[in-house]
């Protein structure tokens, strides 16, 4: 990847050569005198699944907005294949690759289905057909209901045009926050199926999502976050097995050590 405002970075000693797609080096965002990233640090590999997981007010859609360009890092680094992009507005960074999925889906309410899409493809010329017919295909509702104002559409209706919307950019890196919040979990199990064929067909996932299980069950690797800080990173499925995490998250009774 090349582009005017893009630096390379070096690797820190004990790091590979080969960069992430994305990684975080130590950053920090606070809210005014608030500190709510004390040096996160994270990677994100090319075609993974990685979830974010933590209480509310852990600093999870900090982190993803800090990624995204939507939150300006007060110190630290964003790296895109090893070449950092702190400091590049959200809206310059869709065509490096990142497409972000807000929390609360946030679709043009009085715009029709099809004029979402189209937007999230504003950073070309003209929308791709076939990109189009990819989001009609994931999600055969929206073809439907191409035409329907997205305001009248149901909750996970609007979310499946949320994360439509973000691949019409083409995006190599999906953020994802809280896909499943006020979701039936049939809907949320189906949005859930929808993300694992979006990532098999190559696009990356970083997930924060309140549903730990659903998101370990999906993920690759996770990281736990607590007040603004990494606290522990392993393989989804040890997460998953986690005494401390299954009480903290999936609402059991951890083992006495």
């Amino acid at each position: 990847m090349s582009g005017v405002g893009l630096e390379k970075e070096p690797a820190p000693e004990g790091v590979a050569a080969a960069p992430a797609l994305l990684e975080l080096r130590d950053l920090r965002v606070c809210y005014g005198a608030i500190e709510a990233l004390k040096g996160i640090s994270l990677t994100v590999g090319e075609g993974e699944v990685v979830a974010l997981l933590g209480a509310n007010g852990a600093g999870k859609s900090t982190t993803l907005k800090a990624a995204s360009g939507m939150l300006a890092p007060r110190s630290g680094h964003v790296l895109l294949r090893g070449e950092r992009v702190d400091g590049i507005k959200s809206h310059e960074l869709v065509r490096f690759g990142i497409g972000h999925v807000p929390e609360g889906r946030r679709v043009f309410p009085r715009m029709s289905v099809l004029e979402n899409l189209r937007m999230g493809a504003y950073r070309l010329r003209r929308p791709d057909p076939d990109d189009l017919e990819r989001v009609f295909t994931l999600f055969p509702v929206l073809a439907k209901r191409r035409k329907q104002i997205s305001g009248t559409l149901s909750g996970g209706e609007q979310q499946m045009l949320a994360i439509g919307r973000a691949l019409m950019g083409k995006p190599e890196l999906l953020l994802l926050d809280e896909p499943s919040m006020g979701l039936a979990p049939l809907i949320v199990q189906q949005i859930f199926e929808i993300l694992k064929e979006i990532n098999a067909q190559g696009t990356t996932l970083l997930l924060v999502e309140q549903n730990a299980a659903q998101a370990l069950q999906l993920a690759d690797r996770g990281y736990v976050l607590e007040t603004g800080a990494v606290v522990m990173s392993d393989e989804a499925s040890a997460l998953l097995s986690d005494p401390r995490v299954r009480a903290a998250y999936l609402g059991e009774v951890a083992e006495a050590e």
